[in-house]
């Protein structure tokens, strides 16, 4: 269990129910999740397993995709209908006009999240504050949404493809729409489709999971971690540098194999499993940044 592990979660548990159960299923603690989904939606959870929970931080800007369903007409505590959801009673937008308004989100824009959401005040997330009805002030951060694809107009409803920088949350691009709109809306349905390079079609339900484990072959379901970071140049070294770089020493690559200039390069044994990755020194002399410890055969 060294690599990444791409599940399909269900509606109605949350990430971390999704990471507990396959902690059971793999006899690990070490399991850590690219970013979690509300109990309500359903999707892409990658999660990273065994020394590859070191590699989180290179996939922390990665940009997501999402399928959303919108109602217009209502509005609720948390922007979507897990909480107290009322209607507005205000007289519902065009097609024209909703398209129109949905302009006003793509790009660099900022948003402010949700107060019942992960996002830490002082430390402690927002929506643990609100469960104690003590007052938050969520700032407002940055984001990109690169597409706001229009998929169905009809009635109360919009259906519309998502595509957004890490951090974006789609419950306040529906709030944010319906504030502009004057009709309140609110996130109905979400199904995330991609992770970075990572999509939907790629991954299996907690089931399949199950059924792999019982048969003692749940590594299938591992995208191995020499196989991941692939926008990363990677050199195969022999059993005396791989030696060299798991104790923090230098190591070089060839100008063939690897560009000079590269920031950063994947240290691989000849067998392919990741050692490290390492950073630049000077153009093909690297210094191990994250090293990873040698299996050990019991």
């Amino acid at each position: 269990m060294n690599g990444l592990i791409l599940i399909d979660k269900p509606a109605g548990c949350t990430s971390h129910d999704v990471v507990n159960r396959l902690r059971k299923l793999a006899g690990t603690k070490r399991i850590g999740h690219l970013g979690t989904l509300d109990p309500m939606a359903t999707g892409l959870l990658a999660l990273l397993a065994g020394p590859a929970t070191r590699l989180a931080p290179f996939f922390q800007r990665a940009e997501k995709s999402y399928h959303a369903v919108i109602k217009f007409g209502l509005i609720s505590d948390t922007y979507d209908l897990e909480g107290d959801v009322k209607a507005t009673g205000a007289a519902l937008p065009s097609g024209d006009e909703v398209r129109a308004a949905l302009g006003a989100f793509r790009g660099k824009v900022l948003q402010t999240p949700p107060p019942v959401s992960a996002k830490k005040i002082g430390g402690v997330p927002a929506y643990k504050l609100v469960r104690k009805q003590i007052p938050v002030t969520m700032k407002p951060t940055e984001v990109e949404i690169t597409e706001l694809a229009v998929k169905n107009v009809a009635e109360n409803t919009l259906e519309l493809d998502v595509t957004c920088s890490a951090g974006t949350y789609v419950r306040s691009v529906a709030h944010d729409l319906g504030e502009l709109l004057g009709c309140g809306a609110i996130l109905s349905q979400l199904r995330r489709t991609r992770v970075g390079a990572f999509s939907i079609s790629d991954a299996r339900t907690l089931d399949e999971l199950a059924v792999l484990s019982a048969a003692g072959i749940l590594e299938q379901g591992v995208i191995l971690a020499g196989e991941l970071l692939a926008h990363i140049p990677a050199e195969r070294v022999s059993a005396g540098v791989e030696a060299q770089i798991r104790q923090g020493r230098r190591f070089r690559t060839s100008p063939f194999v690897v560009s000079p200039g590269a920031p950063l390069v994947r240290a691989l044994s000849r067998s392919g499993d990741l050692i490290a990755i390492g950073k630049m020194v000077i153009p093909n002399l690297y210094q191990p940044s994250t090293v990873f410890q040698a299996e050990v055969a019991e």
